[in-house]
């Protein structure tokens, strides 16, 4: 069963592969793939260059198989995802599923098996569940796009990526999957590379999450150092072992725990998008929105946090590890969420949120509550897809209009979109007894309760959030379904997505419900001891747990009524007073530029980086490619022998008087040089 679970993804990938590859050949020669984005295909000016003569899409040759096979292998190991949830969660024992040696070098060993446990059937149920709704969704979405088969080839092969991370049982096969889903990142998000800006986007996603895997790719390899193996199992049981060892680097002794610690979760920031490596992720809005979902609510993103979950034994012992993930969490939470409180592109608004609620997972395992960071991945999940396919919905209705300023009145037009998408934000912005109330609230409560030095700044921080989070949340809605309608054209035009749209938002609207009180018990309660077992480690001195649900009744209640005033004031400054945001832009000018530009991060980064290595790179070429090797080196001498060789051929003209008056020159020179020269005479 788990050997389905991980490579039936893989077998619809190569699947939908092979009949891409059939579609392309049997395309119009010259015909490329759509230059715009989402949906740029519908109105390409080609699109008569992808149909033959009897008015049937080459291109598309195959797309319905390829649907139908990639959505119904993701629906199978979806079932058998929760079928091994219910198994190993609430079963005697976890299982190991070994698969063949991978490598076998010198002192490195490492064998190809699945690590089945109760950490991993969460994240295959997060995985397989979002992944199968989100092909699903996608059969409607992209329906008129010539490129299906390609699409639907790399929707799965990015899900199987990120099943081989989840199930790794050592470091090496972790980041080969870690690895899978970013190169897969890179070619979703630039899905349609004939288009700038998406192809921008997939590369500047590609290189920032290449800094973080560096530090990622360091910490294995120092963990290897120390230990002797990539094995998980090898390395918890030596963990305790490493407790006051340091590494020496260039005379720099470092506590070996805590950088080891700190370079895993450098890969973790980058995948996670966490403040200074978290610039990617808005940008990669530029893929189509199917994508934005699958992404950036239950896979890609959540890889950094499974990471640190799963190194628990490690980052228990590294306090100081744990004080960093706690702040870098934090500030994440709130900085993502000021600069949401003012953009205009409702999937960049949805991603600033991803962003933020990320950081409060990490916020979670920093202070050591594990399982309460897990329960908000888990659920955060279903309504965080909600959101962005709820977005695609009002982006197909409104003719791929994404600004939210050039909407308004959409409820009456497509009602059942605007309903799921108020489940969302309830289950977003924590309203009582969805899903997002119930692990959104735990956080803020262990981080009260949490006992590392950034554990207060952390509370202070996701409580702020919180209130952010509910007046953005509501924006959005407010701006995008109330109120007059700003573009009558679209408005008139708009409708209701079709119902294989519609299936994914209604299963995902119940889950952003239901995800969290039946499941408060096993991630945040009592039972976390007996259903994580083994597969989580809290140290001895780690009652975070119990701590954090004896929090003062004031910090309990303090997330919810953050929440009901951050609706309030939405509620005053777009439906009842919508000039009042206006106005204060204009009073603070200042501040609002500096949030609806990000905090000036890419212009930094830009400054500080970019342009430096542009330069470098240009004068490296220039100078030392083109001037000093190609002048001074092999190239320069053939070149200079190359010009003598023909000058001297130039004097070898054939004329009798020319070589008589040649010999007469040097008769002369010689006669003076002999008559005039020193001690010649």
């Amino acid at each position: 069963m788990y050997q389905a679970i991980v490579f039936l993804p893989l077998l619809g990938a190569v699947l939908a592969a092979l009949i891409a590859l059939a579609g392309a050949r049997a395309r119009h020669p010259g015909a490329g793939p759509p230059p715009g984005g989402d949906h740029a295909a519908h109105h390409h000016s080609d699109h008569a260059a992808h149909h033959d003569a009897h008015g049937h899409e080459p291109a598309a040759v195959g797309s319905r198989t390829a649907e139908l096979i990639t959505t119904t292998l993701l629906m199978i190991s979806m079932i058998l995802s929760w079928i091994a949830f219910v198994q190993v969660g609430f079963g005697p024992q976890d299982a190991r599923v070994p698969l063949f040696t991978w490598i076998a070098v010198g002192d490195l060993k490492v064998e190809w098996s699945l690590r089945i446990d109760t950490l991993t059937v969460v994240m295959l149920v997060v995985v397989n569940t979002i992944s199968a709704l989100v092909h699903l969704y996608s059969i409607g979405y992209m329906a008129e796009d010539p490129y299906r088969p390609r699409f639907f080839s790399y929707l799965s092969l990015f899900t199987f990526s990120m099943l081989m991370l989840v199930t790794s049982d050592n470091l090496v096969q972790m980041f080969f999957g870690w690895e899978g889903v970013g190169l897969m990142s890179y070619l979703l998000i630039g899905f349609w590379y004939h288009k700038p800006e998406a192809n921008a986007a997939a590369i500047k996603a590609f290189i920032v999450n290449r800094v973080g895997d560096f530090g990622f790719a360091l910490g294995i390899f120092a963990l290897f150092m120390l230990v002797g193996s990539v094995d998980l199992d090898t390395i918890f049981a030596q963990a305790p072992s490493l407790a006051g060892k340091s590494i020496n680097f260039l005379g720099w002794h470092a506590d070996a725990l805590t950088l080891i610690c700190l370079l895993l979760f450098m890969g973790a920031m980058g995948k996670s998008a966490q403040f200074l490596l978290h610039t990617w992720l808005p940008d990669a809005m530029e893929g189509p929105t199917p994508v934005s979902a699958l992404i950036h609510a239950a896979t890609m993103v959540t890889a950094g946090v499974f990471m640190v979950a799963r190194l628990s034994p490690l980052f228990e012992l590294a306090p100081s590890a744990q004080t960093f993930v706690t702040f870098i969490g934090a500030t994440t939470a709130l900085f993502a969420a000021t600069v949401a409180l003012v953009q205009n592109d409702i999937k960049r608004i949805v991603a600033y949120s991803t962003c933020s609620q990320l950081g409060y997972m990490f916020v979670a395992m920093g202070v050591g509550a594990y399982s309460v960071g897990m329960f908000h991945l888990f659920t955060h999940a279903f309504f965080k897809a909600l959101l962005f396919l709820g977005s695609g919905s009002v982006i197909h209705a409104m003719h791929h209009e994404q600004d939210i300023r050039h909407m308004g009145g959409l409820k009456d037009r497509i009602p059942f979109t605007y309903i799921v998408m108020v489940i969302g934000t309830l289950a977003l912005t924590g309203f009582p007894l969805t899903a997002g109330y119930f692990s959104k609230d735990a956080i803020i409560e262990a981080a009260f309760a949490g006992h590392n030095p950034m554990a207060l700044y952390a509370f202070v921080c996701t409580a702020a959030a919180a209130l952010l989070t509910s007046f953005y949340s509501w924006r959005l809605i407010f701006k995008t379904f109330h109120g007059e309608p700003h573009d009558r054209k679209h408005y008139q035009a708009a409708h209701e997505s079709p119902m294989v749209m519609l299936i994914p938002l209604a299963f995902l609207a119940i889950g952003s419900i239901v995800a969290g009180l039946p499941f408060k018990e096993i991630f945040a309660g009592p039972g976390v001891a007996k259903f994580f077992r083994e597969s989580l480690t809290f140290a001895k001195d780690n009652r975070i747990l119990e701590e954090m649900h004896h929090v003062p009744l004031t910090v309990a209640l303090l997330p919810t009524v953050l929440m009901a005033v951050g609706f309030l004031v939405s509620w005053q400054f777009y439906i009842r007073r919508p000039d009042i945001p206006v106005e204060l832009a204009r009073q603070h000018e200042v501040l609002y530029r500096f949030l609806l530009n990000k905090w000036y991060f890419d212009e930094i980064y830009d400054a500080l980086l970019v342009r430096p290595t542009k330069w470098l790179g240009r004068l490296l070429w220039k100078g030392g490619d083109g001037w000093l090797i190609d002048g001074f080196g092999p190239d320069g001498v053939s070149a200079r022998v190359l010009d003598v060789t023909r000058n001297v051929v130039r004097l070898q003209t054939g004329y009798l008087y020319h070589y008589a008056f040649a010999m007469l020159i040097g008769a002369a020179a010689f006669i003076t040089w002999f008559m005039f020269a020193p001690g010649m005479r």
